[in-house]
């Protein structure tokens, strides 16, 4: 891995050992050694802009890789080596951090060291993950048309899904109401108009382009040396010519708001769901108040003991659910509740008084610190998962500075009252959102 710089230790950190990282024509490389898990862990991220000309074909790319590659040209044969391999096992996935898409491919595999067999097992697992990213099943200068076909079927089918399940299409329906001029407002898996225009031709020359051009993050943990590690994750892009982008758009990041909007949609459905959109004035990237702001929503909404739980679904009895999540990296926070339909006054009412008295203080000791206990559980059980490690670990590496689970949770534990009130004062409602039935609509 010639020309390679070590990056400083620790820019990426957990509790313990730090992600050691190295980076070569824009890939970054991060392997964290660690004795705790008997497998070995590799995640490779693609990010690329949301944009709605990429989405779609974008989102299907994973899933026709996976299909099959030049060693392993069929599906069947991919799994079986795989199979081979101690059962190793390779997933894909499509996802969105702020305005970036990304794209997953997710390898696990038995570690070597536990095996009876001097099986050089990472290497050979390795192999073929690179065969997957860099040598597709390619006809006629395309990727091949069978597995394009079918890929998009598949797509199409998650996609039309997504309206069966009420609680997701609300949350993206907000979500595109309230960002209808962000590219935020985009699926991660892109839209079913979007799905005709993709030819094996188009999806293969977007192949390229990715994959040349754009960031890509490795990720492995587990018992492992890093030396040996890095070296053989420097295999898995030989033979692509990497030309990276020197930076890719920043996500916008809105605080205010000129007007607030209330969207109301008819559906065929019992429950009404009520989604509330608002801008906050905080993003991940914001070292010193970001654990405010992960406060703030747990006091809110993100757990049990939390106001919208117990004031909305168990005092008033308005709602059958009632929570809130943030995206921290758009600086986003949606509230989310299923209520009777007729009652949606009421709950709005409701809601809105949760976010007053956070706004004035009122706030009780047993909320803040029983918030802080529940925060800090959470991150210190992502340690125990390989997975969620190198997902807390890649959003530092989006945010642009370190984070470690230590640190955040020493930041958290600091928070006062005040801080969290100094968030709810910047915290602005954009779009109401509900979802109810045909009713008398003509």
């Amino acid at each position: 891995m010639n020309g390679i710089m070590l990056a400083q230790k620790g820019a990426i950190g957990v509790n313990g050992p730090a992600f050691v990282q190295v980076a070569e024509q824009g890939v970054r490389y991060h392997v964290l050694p660690t004795e705790k898990f008997k497998t070995n862990t590799v995640v490779v991220n693609v990010q690329l802009p949301l944009a709605e000309e990429t989405v779609t074909p974008a989102a299907l790319l994973p899933f026709v890789l996976k299909r099959g590659s030049q060693t392993y040209p069929t599906t069947k044969a991919l799994q079986r080596r795989l199979d081979e391999l101690y059962g190793a096992s390779l997933e894909v996935d499509v996802a969105k951090r702020g305005e970036r898409q990304i794209l997953q491919f997710r390898l696990e595999v038995a570690n070597e060291a536990y095996l009876t067999d001097p099986v050089p097992l990472l290497t050979e697992t390795l192999a073929v993950l690179r065969d997957v990213l860099t040598r597709p099943v390619v006809e006629d200068g395309a990727l091949a048309s069978a597995f394009v076909a079918s890929e998009k079927e598949r797509l199409r089918k998650r996609l039309e899904s997504l309206l069966d399940d009420k609680i997701r299409y609300a949350s993206q329906r907000c979500t595109e109401e309230m960002c209808r001029e962000e590219p935020y407002r985009l699926f991660a898996y892109g839209r079913k108009e979007g799905l005709a225009a993709i030819t094996p031709q188009s999806l293969y020359d977007l192949y390229q382009d990715l994959f040349a051009r754009y960031p890509i993050d490795v990720f492995l943990v587990g018992d492992v040396d890093p030396d040996r590690a890095q070296h053989a994750l420097g295999k898995l892009f030989d033979g692509l010519s990497r030309r990276p982008k020197d930076t890719l758009p920043p996500t916008v990041i809105k605080t205010a708001v000129a007007e607030r909007r209330t969207v109301v949609e008819r559906l065929d459905v019992t429950q009404g769901k009520l989604n509330i959109g608002c801008r906050t004035p905080v993003t991940i990237a914001d070292a010193d108040a970001y654990p405010a702001l992960l406060v703030y929503n747990g006091v809110l909404g993100g757990f049990p003991h939390s106001k919208l739980f117990v004031n909305v679904r168990e005092k008033a009895s308005l709602a059958y659910y009632a929570a809130s999540r943030l995206d921290s990296h758009k600086g986003i926070l949606m509230i989310f509740s299923g209520i009777a339909i007729e009652n949606f006054e009421k709950a709005l009412a409701i809601i809105e008084e949760q976010l007053a008295l956070l706004r004035r203080g009122e706030i009780t000791d047993d909320e803040l610190q029983r918030t802080k206990a529940s925060l800090a559980n959470q991150y210190r059980e992502l340690l125990d998962n390989p997975r969620q490690l190198i997902d807390f670990a890649y959003h530092s590496v989006l945010a642009e500075r370190p984070i470690t689970v230590d640190g955040l949770i020493e930041g958290i534990m600091g928070v006062t009252k005040d801080d969290v009130v100094r968030i709810a004062e910047g915290v602005v409602v954009d779009t109401v959102y509900f979802l109810r039935d045909r009713g008398n609509e003509s």
